[in-house]
């Protein structure tokens, strides 16, 4: 069981999706009105379903005002399906994002994924191409500095380093992280790719290669 936080302007959606993950029994927080809520009404939670097209704030302003203080995976409920917006999304925090209409079977498949993944457990450090994984905090660790990654970049940089040499493509990725494969993802692990690529170039390294027409891989 997870406490989940949904915040959504339409009365119904909340209904469905409260609907929908009570029959896995997790605890479902509806809200309606994200502008009335303020920042610590966010914390607490195992995972986020935040709507993107929402009335005075949106999602995505939403997600930038608490990515800083929230931990747990923010996944965007989103009617928008350009690459455009999804880069937008996932580049300030998200973790991943449904597109509306969804079934039953989707969402619950999908958040079911995301929170097995935040309860797998962890140990140790390991190190390869003199990047340091400590597995019990989730960190990715250069020298001195620990690097602020989001959950679902660290999930695919550790799952890359630990089969270093390995080309997988984007779906293998998705599914391998996430524990579900959908085809309308490939764009999210490009943008989850490009924004650690950007982290590691801070430190004038880029050990995520990536391999034409088939995929990338941990050199």
């Amino acid at each position: 069981m997870a406490k989940i936080l949904v915040v959504d302007d339409e009365p119904d959606i909340l209904i469905l999706i409260k609907n929908i993950l009570s029959k896995d029994n997790h605890l479902v927080v509806t809200k309606n009105n994200a502008k009335s809520m303020s920042s610590s009404d966010f914390i607490g939670y195992d995972l986020i379903l935040l709507d993107v097209m929402m009335p005075d704030i949106d999602g995505f302003k939403v997600c930038k005002k608490i990515r800083d203080i929230v931990d747990c995976p923010i996944i965007f409920i989103t009617a928008k399906t350009l690459e455009s917006d999804i880069v937008l999304g996932l580049g300030i925090g998200a973790d991943d994002y449904i597109t509306k209409p969804f079934g039953m079977s989707e969402i619950r498949a999908r958040i079911s994924s995301h929170i097995r993944r935040e309860k797998r457990e962890k140990h140790s450090f390991f190190v390869v191409s003199d990047v340091k994984f400590n597995l019990l905090g989730k960190e990715i660790i250069i020298g001195n500095d620990k690097i602020l990654f989001t959950k679902s970049e660290y999930a695919i940089c550790e799952y890359l380093a630990r089969n270093k040499g390995q080309t997988f493509s984007r779906e293998q990725i998705y599914e391998a992280v996430f524990g579900y494969d959908r085809q309308s993802n490939n764009s999210a692990i490009a943008e989850h790719i490009k924004n650690i690529r950007a982290k590691f170039s801070n430190y004038s390294m880029n050990p995520i290669q990536t391999v034409w027409g088939i995929g990338y891989k941990w050199k």
